[in-house]
């Protein structure tokens, strides 16, 4: 067993992934599903359905009329959308129970992972005009194996804070040193055994790949990369202000020939995310 699967071994003994969103999942990953059995799932679930209705009834989707029903909420987010929220809720109710130290504030990492998924989705649909369903759950897991060490081994997780400073090396060497492994391994593992879709798990497993290789901006890992950099820049970090984010020369040749379009992501990016704040009250 690698240095990364034993990780995780000791998280699935604290923390599991609810049984609602693992169903979730299968059903997303089914092609012959229908919304009728996402309804079915969900209410099983009441916490979910309370927290559902008010998602949906809440100004980050501007809908005109209340939504009172279940089916009618199913049926206005669809699918993956409803999956990327009880994903969302599952990541944040991990990182509420930590009250965090003077180093590491869990309430940080999880503002972090939501400014990232509203970043990655909105370069997916702002500057690609592809579906963002997928980018944001890109940037919402993105740094899951920072909360699986964490969970599975705290005092260690306190020493890689430590060490973090401006003039250290990337994380990823210094979580090598400290685990044998790095987040982006745990994270891609643990993805793609909650059977989250492939190119997902492998911009988890990618998104610290350094400068020297070549990313197509359009791919998972390349959105979730400009997303990182542009949310660093927003003084949205991980853990600590400071550290610099990896950006590939492509990338960064991308941004720079769409400046503009980039600017007014920017700019928009703080209102997107006080409505997520507001949504999910955190």
């Amino acid at each position: 067993m690698s240095s990364a699967e034993m990780l995780i071994e000791k998280f699935k003994k604290i923390r599991t992934l609810p049984h609602i969103v693992t169903r979730l999942v299968q059903l997303v990953n089914d092609e012959e599903s229908t919304l009728q059995d996402f309804e079915e799932v969900i209410r099983l679930d009441p916490a979910l359905v309370a927290r559902l209705l008010t998602l949906v009834n809440s100004s980050y989707f501007g809908l005109t009329r209340k939504v009172d029903s279940i089916s009618r909420a199913v049926a206005l987010l669809g699918m993956k959308n409803l999956h990327n929220i009880a994903v969302t809720d599952a990541i944040q109710g991990m990182l509420r129970s930590h009250s965090g130290t003077t180093e590491f504030s869990p309430q940080r990492l999880w503002l972090h992972s939501a400014a990232s998924g509203i970043c990655c989705k909105m370069i997916a649909e702002r500057i690609f005009s592809i579906n963002g369903d997928d980018a944001y759950l890109c940037g919402i897991l993105h740094d899951i194996g920072l909360i699986v060490a964490l969970e599975a081994d705290p005092d260690t997780f306190l020493q890689l804070i430590e060490q973090l400073t401006p003039n250290a090396p990337p994380i990823i060497e210094i979580e090598r040193q400290l685990f044998q492994t790095d987040h982006c391994e745990v994270g891609y593992i643990l993805a793609k055994d909650w059977r989250i879709p492939s190119p997902v798990a492998e911009a988890i497993r990618d998104h610290h790949l350094g400068t020297s290789h070549s990313i197509p901006p359009q791919s998972p890992t390349g959105i979730l990369q400009m997303s990182e950099y542009i949310i660093q820049q927003l003084h949205f970090p991980a853990i600590k202000d400071g550290l610099t984010a990896n950006l590939a020369p492509s990338l960064a040749e991308h941004i720079q020939n769409n400046v503009e379009e980039y600017k007014v992501l920017a700019e928009d990016l703080p209102e997107e995310l006080e409505k997520t704040k507001k949504m999910y009250g955190g």
